[in-house]
Formats: C-alpha cells, sequence, structure tokens
C-alpha cells in the first residue's frame, strides 16, 4: 500500500487510493476517529494496540461482523465505542488489493441507542463509501440479525457451494431455518429486538414464525446473493483458500454463551463450532458429507 496505494477492483468500482500505512508498532500520533476493521478474533488485541492513540473525546467505530462492540467498550469504555453494521461484499485478494463485489447495507448507530452530533459527522462520511447508509437507534439489532445470517453462512461453508447454491438446497433448508432460529431465540430471550437487510428477515425466523415466511426470507436471500460478484463468504475463503482459522469462535462462540446465561439451548451452533473447527484443522473436508453432520444434529 505504501508503494502502490490500496487498489480496489470489482463490478462496482475500480480505482486506486494513495494513503499512508503503519504496522502497530510503527504507528504514533493521536486518533479522534478510528475505524476498526479487523477479523472479530483480532478485536481485543487491536483494540488495546490503539487504545494509547485515541484522543480523550475521540471514538472506535466497528465496522466487523460479530458482537465486537462489547469487548471495544471494555477497553476503550462506552463513551467511546459507536456501533457499526455492514453487509456489504469484498474480499482481500492480494497484499494492498480488495475486490469490492457487492452493495449491502451500511448502518451506523450509537450503542446507547441516541442519536448523537457524533453520529451524524460520521455518518456523513460514510455517505461517502455509501449513499444509502443510514443511522439506527437499535444498533444491536442489526448485530443480532447479523448474527444469524452468519451463522447461516457458515453451515454453507462447510461446503464448496456458493452461497446461493447452498441456501437454494432443499435437502438443507431445515438446516438453515434452524440454526437462525437459535439465534433468535437467544435474542429474544435478551429483549434484544434484530433487524432485517438485504432480504433477512430476521421476524421469519422467529420461534413462532410460520415456515413459509422462514423459505421467502431463504428466497430473497439467494436472489441477492445471486447479483453479487462475490460468490462464496469470507469463511469459505478462510476456509478454502487462504487456509486460516475463521471467526466460528469470536462470532458463533458469543451466541452460546449468551444462551447459556438466559437458559436457551443452541446444540446446532454448538455443533457447527465443532465442526468449523475440524474444517480448519483438516480433520474434515469441505463438502455434503459435513453439512450432513450439521443436519444430524438437528432437534427432533
Amino acid at each position: 500500500m505504501n508503494t502502490a496505494g490500496l487498489r480496489i477492483e470489482g463490478p462496482l468500482a475500480q480505482f486506486s487510493s494513495r494513503i499512508p500505512s503503519f504496522t502497530p508498532d510503527e504507528l504514533r500520533g493521536e486518533f479522534e476517529h478510528v475505524v476498526l476493521a479487523v477479523k472479530a478474533q483480532d478485536t481485543e488485541a487491536a483494540t488495546r494496540a490503539l487504545a494509547r492513540h485515541l484522543s480523550p473525546d475521540g471514538y472506535v467505530v466497528s465496522a466487523q461482523n460479530g458482537l465486537n462492540e462489547l469487548i471495544i467498550k471494555s477497553i476503550v469504555g462506552d463513551a467511546r465505542t459507536i456501533g457499526c453494521f455492514v453487509n456489504f461484499g469484498a474480499d482481500y485478494l492480494e497484499p494492498g488489493v480488495i475486490q469490492y463485489a457487492g452493495r449491502g447495507a451500511v448502518v451506523l448507530g450509537e450503542i446507547d441507542g441516541r442519536v448523537t452530533p457524533r453520529v451524524g459527522e460520521l455518518h456523513r462520511a460514510f455517505l461517502d463509501f455509501d449513499d444509502r447508509a443510514v443511522v439506527t437507534t437499535n444498533i444491536w439489532g442489526y448485530l443480532w440479525g447479523k448474527l444469524g445470517y452468519g451463522a447461516q453462512l457458515f453451515a454453507t461453508a462447510l461446503t464448496n457451494d456458493s452461497i446461493a447454491d447452498a441456501l437454494a438446497d432443499p435437502r438443507y433448508r431445515d438446516v438453515y431455518v434452524e440454526i437462525a432460529r437459535e439465534v433468535m431465540r437467544v435474542a429474544q430471550a435478551r429483549r434484544i429486538t434484530p433487524e432485517g437487510f438485504n432480504g433477512f428477515d430476521p421476524r421469519a425466523f422467529a420461534p413462532d414464525a410460520d415456515r413459509a415466511a422462514a423459505e421467502h426470507s431463504l428466497d430473497e436471500t439467494v436472489a441477492l446473493n445471486r447479483k453479487s460478484a462475490k460468490t462464496h463468504s469470507g469463511i469459505w475463503r478462510d476456509l478454502a483458500v487462504r487456509k486460516r482459522r475463521t471467526e466460528a469462535d469470536a462470532q458463533l462462540g458469543p451466541i452460546v454463551a449468551l444462551g447459556s446465561e438466559v437458559g436457551v439451548p443452541t446444540p446446532l451452533t454448538s455443533r457447527l463450532i465443532e465442526l468449523v473447527h475440524d474444517v480448519e484443522d483438516r480433520r474434515r473436508g469441505q463438502g455434503a458429507d459435513t453439512l450432513d453432520l450439521l443436519k444430524a444434529a438437528l432437534p427432533r
């Protein structure tokens, strides 16, 4: 990036931007606005590294998947944490090169639900990235909604199918419905109202929702993914291409832990974490056989 700039490729935009980049040990100075965009499992280490560079009245914005705001605020404080939800499609291709593959929801919000001048200022900046970015008073609802969809994506990554093909496969729809329902049951027990986005409707996976609603939400998600140049999830890329650990513990783990706190069992999510680790450790391959093992864990 320091020699050739940051290059963005893909059907939506193609450009290069000359911006300075630093490793954590090289960084100097103090900053008011920090956008944190590391993998969820690296959130604590990254937040501790940046905390000394954050001004007293500055803030950290979590442009990540998961409930990372809980970790960030435990280190820098609630007042210096702003929530963020993103669902656009992008992939790391090589050093300094990112594919921007598809637009998706971009949402900002204070973690206490207030609409403040600073989140308004941040929103105006984010509009330069996506002119449909919005501010919400329920950022936790969006984050929990993404947890439901994210759990479905983890299940699709047990195979080599594209997101659209996997979610469209009638043999495994029970898996995708029940994994999202587990997440929604935990959210409901914790008095969270999940928000929908880009075809994913959390209400369709509520404990008392009609199965037809869940099928419709899956169909809408399939239709959206068929339009994206990003055919597979970042989870799949971590497993199949980059051969590295996924965000399973950091994204799915809190669902299990927070569910346990309120007495909501999450057996399918727990089994999914185990199977992802099996693939990470090369004990199992990606394919229908592995997804069948998750299917076998469905409640009878």
